[in-house]
């Protein structure tokens, strides 16, 4: 599905991103942790051509990402949404306009089956009475299911979520999870930057640990947070698992998928 190969990023002399190489099969939930300024965030932004890497190459479904083919980027956009920490919404339009913009101006879609997927989705994610409401009247955890509803109104093969969790206030944080987590059930391939741990656990696929611009370890939830292999690992796990750590935000719980890419291997450039 997504293969990314030796792939560097330099900001001036900061190599944030240092010979990246994963793979992401189809319906994988790959989540990827790590502490801030690790380049987890660059990493996304990289495979949506939100930043140029500075080397490398990143496959999607057998075609190599390049903004310099024919409609590359508008292409790249329809196959792969992202959903961003800060929403991102445009603060002029209504719901509904958020949501049906990009399917007519990107996908040529007809502007009545745009309201009609648009309201659709908005069912899905529980929106459906806000359809005409604007951003500012909505709260943190309602403008993170618009901005999810809008990704998937491009019907994207790949889900990007750039800690779709971290602005929101921790009783919000449960309703957007759960949205994820019901997409994840659906077969939705997913990479996600996430502090959120009991998501990582009981939703991810695979879990990918990054430190200083490098994938340190990779591997199946229950491995990495019960058996890590590496003492980076080990340590910043020690950390994120200290209450104080948590602040007041409560748990999620979720039921751990099953049976999903149970032989597939994720190959990754872990150090």
């Amino acid at each position: 599905m997504i293969k990314i190969k030796n792939l560097n990023k330099h900001f001036g002399s900061l190599h944030v991103l240092r010979d990246i190489d994963l793979n992401v099969g189809k319906s994988d939930v790959v989540v990827i942790i790590g502490a801030s300024g690790s380049g987890k965030s660059t990493l996304l932004r990289c495979i949506n051509l939100l930043e140029e890497p500075s080397s490398g190459e990143i496959w999607i479904e057998g075609n190599i990402v390049d903004r310099r083919k024919k409609n590359g980027l508008n292409i790249l956009r329809r196959d792969v949404g992202m959903v961003f920490q800060h929403f991102n919404l445009f603060p002029h339009f209504t719901v509904l306009g958020n949501i049906t913009e990009a399917p007519v101006q990107v996908r040529q879609m007809d502007k009545q089956q745009a309201y009609e997927s648009a309201m659709a989705l908005l069912e899905k994610v529980g929106l459906t009475d806000k359809a005409h409401a604007y951003p500012s009247q909505l709260s943190g955890g309602q403008k993170q299911r618009v901005a999810i509803a809008r990704a998937l109104a491009m019907k994207p093969k790949v889900l990007l979520f750039d800690e779709p969790t971290s602005a929101l206030d921790p009783e919000l944080v449960g309703e957007v999870l759960a949205v994820m987590k019901q997409l994840a059930a659906e077969g939705m391939t997913m990479i996600v930057v996430s502090h959120e741990m009991a998501f990582a656990r009981e939703v991810g696929d695979w879990l990918v640990y990054m430190d200083e611009g490098k994938i340190v370890e990779v591997g199946r939830p229950e491995q990495i947070f019960e058996e890590p292999r590496h003492e980076r690992t080990k340590t910043f796990l020690s950390r994120v698992r200290e209450p104080n750590n948590f602040g007041k935000r409560e748990p999620q719980v979720f039921t751990p998928r099953t049976g999903k890419g149970e032989n597939r291997e994720l190959a990754t450039g872990a150090v």
